[in-house]
């Protein structure tokens, strides 16, 4: 038991210190030109190491957003309805952001962000595509059926993309503000399909 103790707790400690590694790289040049060479240097780790772990730089970047966009999955007061369960990740996502710099501005240049939004894009699409369908099955059929799964997933992480691309064009806004106009523009769409 205290020998598998001690082997989770390395695998999370190589693993936090790839994605740290990952990135602090990502403030300083375009992800396209980040090597996985960089990386274990950065995380003062071995090759070998990092390929137990990952299969590439892009496997690393998903497991983090998608460690990101996980949320506790224990139930909260405030996911009084099915908007509010689909929206969680969107604050603490942000909050992320925000919070991974101090001198109050974005940490990533505008220029450096689209092949990241583009990850984003796909993983979050996916992670709500799954609880779309777990939702829509409390539902009648009817009204389950009014928007494609696909598209409404689509939509919900297309303008969660959107919405990050705007604030680094407003690096001054806080991340509740941002998240604020994120739900003011999908909660209507999610409201009228999931009749909250």
């Amino acid at each position: 038991m205290r020998k598998q103790s001690r082997a989770d707790r390395r695998v999370h400690e190589t693993r936090t210190r790839l994605h740290g590694a990952l990135e602090s790289l990502v403030h300083e040049k375009p992800y396209d030109e980040i090597v996985v060479k960089e990386i274990i240097a950065r995380a003062d780790i071995g090759r070998s190491t990092f390929y137990a772990h990952y299969r590439d730089k892009d496997e690393l970047l998903d497991r983090g957003i998608r460690d990101l966009l996980r949320v506790d999955a224990r139930p909260s007061e405030r996911w009084t309805c099915a908007t509010e369960r689909l929206l969680r990740f969107s604050l603490p996502f942000l909050e992320h952001i925000e919070q991974s710099h101090g001198d109050g501005s974005l940490p990533l240049d505008p220029r450096h962000a689209a092949a990241l939004h583009q990850h984003v894009l796909r993983v979050l699409e996916a992670l709500l595509e799954g609880e779309l369908r777990i939702e829509l099955r409390r539902l009648p059929a009817a009204r389950a059926e009014l928007i494609p799964v696909e598209l409404l997933a689509r939509h919900v992480a297309g303008t969660f993309v959107l919405t990050l691309n705007w604030w680094l064009e407003h690096p001054a806004r806080s991340a509740r503000d941002v998240d604020t106009h994120f739900r003011a523009l999908v909660t209507p769409v999610l409201g009228a399909t999931m009749a909250d």
